[in-house]
């Protein structure tokens, strides 16, 4: 079916345009409670980030899972693996996080878990889209859903993060900046870190509502690094707005990123025999990550963009290690869905092991130059279907005679298309990025904005 309303993951938009509205997650709400709690009496989990706007939407969900007979247990500012974690351990019937991730305050959005703390398959996201165009109906009031809070809720996340690290191991002796985004990792993160053993200067984590993303974390990791250099740490750690990203900065300050992230952990997990398989990566992994994990005798394989298709591929080839460039890491063995802080502990935990510095453990892998530019477009132009654009894509393919990649692609969560370039020339990836951009943004009618 063709879809309305969900994305790459989930539903997001600018709060208060549809479907990001609060009619239509009420409507929502009550068709998700319909779907998988069967109108039942069974529980659906909530949690949110630090947005403004998620008070609004969580008494929205409350009120359309309560309508359709659903129980609610409310987590208030959790990380989403956090929402992921707890929705398994409460044996809840699904799980919902209301968050837009990295974006800014001014959007939103919805997520959803199934019962086993898993992104819901297709054929499920499908019935909810059909569950909404249904008449709303309330079940009769000896059958509606009750809500509470767990108020234990940080304290459960946070001993599960610490379990995933070696019993046997501590972070005692490291210095380490931890910048939380002003998001949902800001009261848990610092604590596990601290709680293992190390000494932490934290950052973003005076949330207010507004401040979310907003030059801190992972998409603005200058904060993260900055602080790094100021303070003599040994590394910095930075995750995006709900803490399912995760990128780190060297003793220098500079940016280690989900591919070199990537390497690391399966590099380590590889020469301890315990891999358990390949690692996937998605079509956006930085091709010198390909090379390093075929020079470790690593198999590779490339999902389309999106944790919900590196976990499906993961679960296909019996593997557990995957990720994304943006930080995003899956680690099947540990937990079921991407988590900044325990993937971040995995990390620590090779650097205690080996006696090596960030830097050291890095330098395994050799990336390629990338140039990345979103071109903003309206959200039906299709630069497939585009004759002007496939002309523009074929000449910067033949400039690269197979030395390096192009890839273009529309955004799932945003009125973007993304254009990337890959080359062992610097200089080239942007030349050739910056003309393949202008081709889109002139072919959609859109000015072409600086590279990323």
């Amino acid at each position: 079916m063709t879809r309305r309303y969900f994305g790459t993951d989930g539903i997001r938009g600018r709060v208060g345009e549809y479907p990001v509205s609060a009619d239509f997650v009420l409507k929502l709400g009550w068709a998700a409670g319909r779907v998988l709690a069967g109108g039942e009496r069974r529980a659906v989990v909530i949690g949110k980030d630090t947005r403004v706007s998620g008070y609004l939407f969580e008494s929205a969900l409350e009120a359309g899972l309560a309508s359709a007979g659903a129980d609610i247990r409310l987590l208030g500012p959790m990380p989403t693996p956090a929402v992921a974690y707890l929705t398994r351990t409460l044996k809840a019937a699904a799980g919902i996080v209301i968050s837009a991730s990295h974006n800014p305050f001014q959007d939103n959005g919805i997520k959803f878990f199934s019962g086993r703390g898993e992104k819901l398959p297709d054929e499920l996201e499908d019935a909810i889209e059909r569950m909404v165009d249904e008449e709303f109906r309330t079940v009769s009031p000896e059958r509606l859903g009750k809500a509470e809070r767990v108020a234990d809720a940080p304290g459960r996340y946070i001993e599960f993060c610490k379990n995933s690290f070696p019993a046997d191991l501590t972070l005692h002796g490291l210095k380490l900046v931890v910048d939380c985004a002003n998001g949902a990792t800001y009261h848990v993160a610092p604590r596990v870190f601290s709680e293992l053993g190390a000494r932490v200067t934290a950052i973003g984590v005076q949330p207010d509502g507004f401040n979310i993303n907003r030059d801190v974390g992972s998409t603005h990791p200058g904060a993260m690094c900055e602080k790094v250099i100021e303070t003599g740490a040994d590394l910095g750690i930075a995750f995006d707005g709900d803490g399912d990203r995760v990128i780190f900065a060297d003793n220098q300050g500079h940016v280690v990123d989900g591919d070199e992230l990537l390497y690391i952990i399966a590099a380590a997990r590889h020469r301890a025999g315990r891999l358990g398989g390949g690692v996937v990566g998605t079509v956006m992994s930085n091709v010198g990550l390909a090379v390093a994990l075929e020079r470790e005798g690593i198999e590779f394989r490339r999902a389309s963009v999106g944790d919900r298709h590196v976990h499906r591929m993961l679960v296909e080839c019996g593997w557990q290690l995957g990720g994304e460039a943006s930080g995003h890491i899956l680690c099947r063995d540990l937990t079921s869905t991407g988590d900044g802080v325990v993937s971040a502990l995995q990390v620590l935990g090779e650097a205690v092991v080996s006696g090596r510095s960030l830097r050291e453990l890095a330098d395994g892998m050799t990336r390629f130059p990338q140039c990345m530019i979103n071109v903003p477009v309206r959200k039906c132009f299709d630069p497939d279907g585009n004759p002007a654009v496939g002309r523009a894509l074929a000449a910067v393919e033949a400039d690269l005679a197979g030395r390096g990649r192009v890839i273009l692609r529309p955004s799932g969560t945003e009125p973007v298309v993304r254009v990337t370039v890959e080359s062992p020339d610097a200089d080239e990836a942007r030349a050739l990025a910056r003309r393949l951009a202008d081709a889109v943004a002139e072919s959609a009618g859109s000015t072409s904005p600086d590279s990323a």
